[in-house]
């Protein structure tokens, strides 16, 4: 099945997305050119009510989990038959620990075809941070890393006050100074909320165009969209000892549907890895 068979699966349909931190600004767009889907935005769906970046509500369960339970939400809310949820995640980078990274999951959910497609993305395009401050010196430094004001801040006071979506200096000027007169010292935090954060909001972006991707790349055996990568496979072969090195020898490809999965060896183009990525002759 090409792409515009693909997209005559979903061509005119009603697509849910389970948001309340207007992500349909930067999803919308992609999802209606590439899929021909009409965008709904439900009403009363609280999505903060399954974790905050913010630390109010703890997230229970893992991103996937999450953004399923709220596709299913918007579902049961409007009566639709596909959605689409994102979910989050901000820490060090798994390879690089000194470097911050964004990681967004996008999950489509189609009932009436039994599908469901989820796509991964990494970033370290991220200003997400944290710090205490006592100066209101410690704290303008701070801000302007955090590319303040385009991107909004948090403040927190020792006995568990919050001031969120802060995008003004006055504002965030007042309600340090109001934190610091009460405690001597208060807590800082990039505000992670897609609304506040145009960083996150490319990294999301970036994420759909990643789906669409998967969307077009249909099982062999069923036809059925969102044939992909299920798992990498290292153990590229060094080129002057033929050592099996960390780099990738082969993707696993699977269906969600029909459970067809393949092995497709040197997905990046090359049969050998250069000796410098190797274990043995490069300890």
């Amino acid at each position: 099945m090409g792409k515009q068979g693909v997209k005559a699966l979903f061509d005119g349909r009603k697509l849910v997305i389970a948001t309340k931190h207007r992500k349909e600004a930067v999803l919308g767009p992609i999802l209606e050119k590439e899929l021909g889907v009409e965008i709904l935005i439900p009403e009363g769906i609280d999505t903060d009510l399954l974790g905050t970046f913010s630390g109010e509500i703890e997230r229970k369960e893992d991103p996937i989990t999450t953004a399923e339970r709220k596709c299913k939400w918007a579902m049961d809310i409007t009566g639709m038959d596909l959605a689409l949820a994102s979910e989050g995640s901000f820490g060090a980078h798994p390879a690089a620990f000194f470097l911050p990274a964004d990681e967004e999951h996008l999950l489509l959910i189609d009932k009436k075809l039994g599908l469901k497609i989820h796509a991964r993305h990494l970033s370290t395009k991220t200003n997400f941070n944290a710090q205490e401050f006592e100066l209101k010196e410690e704290l303008r430094e701070f801000a302007e890393k955090a590319l303040f004001p385009s991107h909004g801040l948090i403040l927190k006071g020792e006995k568990g006050e919050i001031f969120k979506g802060i995008a003004d200096w006055k504002e965030l000027q007042e309600k340090a100074q109001g934190l610091l007169n009460q405690y001597a010292k208060a807590k800082v935090e990039t505000d992670m909320r897609a609304l506040f954060n145009p960083s996150r909001m490319k990294v999301i972006e970036e994420t759909a165009f990643q789906l669409i991707k998967q969307i077009n790349s249909c099982c062999p055996a069923c036809s059925k969209p969102g044939f992909w990568v299920s798992e990498r496979e290292s153990g590229l072969p060094c080129s002057w000892c033929g050592s099996p090195t960390e780099s990738t020898l082969a993707h696993h490809y699977s269906c969600d549907y029909c459970q067809h999965s393949e092995r497709r060896l040197f997905p990046n183009g090359k049969e050998e890895e250069d000796p410098m990525y190797c274990n043995r002759c490069n300890p």
